[in-house]
């Protein structure tokens, strides 16, 4: 039987916080840990091509202040001293940038106000603060020899697809439709110019009733799957990309093969629910 590789908790520190728009903080993150930090490449099953994702994530660790655990977190030890419900837990995000160069990544945070573990802490962040975590994963990069790009998500999903538009070559063809708050909440972003971005503006917080991205790209003008290569990269809430993934596959004829679709949350859950559920039935995106 071949035994798992240990997980590596790399260990960085703020540089800098960035308010990048009403409900979006960026946190700079660099220091000594960045060195161990492997980043992946994602080989093209076509081409032969190999890239940097651009979709890659990271797993945050959270404990309660009141413990006063140090980092990097000894979870073997805390293990055999604490009960599992005052065990570190993960929240999971994505790198926005890579600067290698500066030895620091990018992260994103979506906030609600005092809502979470994740958005309140990159609320409160200040230069000098230390956060650790696994990672990083990552399956997707936009390749080139793709007749046509598609991307979608809600806010979870923005720092990726802005990632994708930037890698991608500048003939690209495609659409990415993002599902934000407002007007307010739209980031400058860089796609070639044969890419299409379509914004939608729910007008409030993420509800099943004002969600607008399923049905956007129901109807969203696409070559014909049966004459072009389509990559496909959407990421977001559970539900949605259920019925996502029913409407480009069971009836527009999408190849589900090689699709990047999966949810990076749920409604009304917790990510330790979220995770939990993804052995369920209710967690699985594509039909048993």
């Amino acid at each position: 039987m071949t035994q798992r590789k240990p997980r590596t908790q790399h260990l960085l520190t703020v540089i800098r916080r960035e308010q990048i728009s009403p409900h979006m903080v960026r946190l700079v993150l660099g220091g000594e840990g960045f060195e161990g930090m492997e980043f992946r490449d994602h080989d093209a099953e076509n081409s032969g091509e190999r890239t940097s994702c651009t979709d890659q994530y990271i797993k945050l660790l959270f404990a309660d202040p009141a413990l006063g655990l140090q980092r990097p977190y000894d979870l073997d030890a805390l293990r055999e001293q604490l009960p599992v419900d005052q065990m570190p837990v993960t929240r999971t995000y994505t790198i926005r940038h890579v600067d290698r160069e500066q030895r620091q990544i990018w992260v994103d945070f979506v906030t609600h106000g005092d809502e979470g573990m994740a958005g309140p802490w990159a609320e409160r962040a200040e230069p000098g603060d230390q956060i650790s975590f696994f990672g990083p994963g990552a399956g997707y990069a936009p390749r080139s020899d793709a007749d046509f790009h598609l991307l979608a998500g809600d806010e979870s999903a923005l720092p990726a697809i802005a990632a994708a538009l930037e890698n991608m070559q500048p003939q690209a063809r495609g659409l990415a439709v993002i599902e934000v708050h407002d007007s307010a909440e739209e980031l400058p972003l860089n796609p070639p110019v044969g890419v299409e971005v379509v914004w939608l503006h729910r007008g409030g917080e993420f509800t099943p009733e004002n969600t607008q991205l399923a049905e956007h790209l129901r109807t969203a003008e696409l070559p014909d799957p049966q004459e072009n290569d389509i990559q496909v990269f959407i990421h977001g809430e559970r539900e949605q990309m259920k019925q996502i993934r029913r409407a480009l596959v069971d009836e527009r004829g999408l190849p589900r093969k090689g699709m990047s679709l999966s949810a990076y949350w749920a409604y009304g859950r917790v990510e330790d629910e979220f995770q939990a559920e993804k052995r369920t039935p209710v967690g699985q995106i594509d039909p048993a």
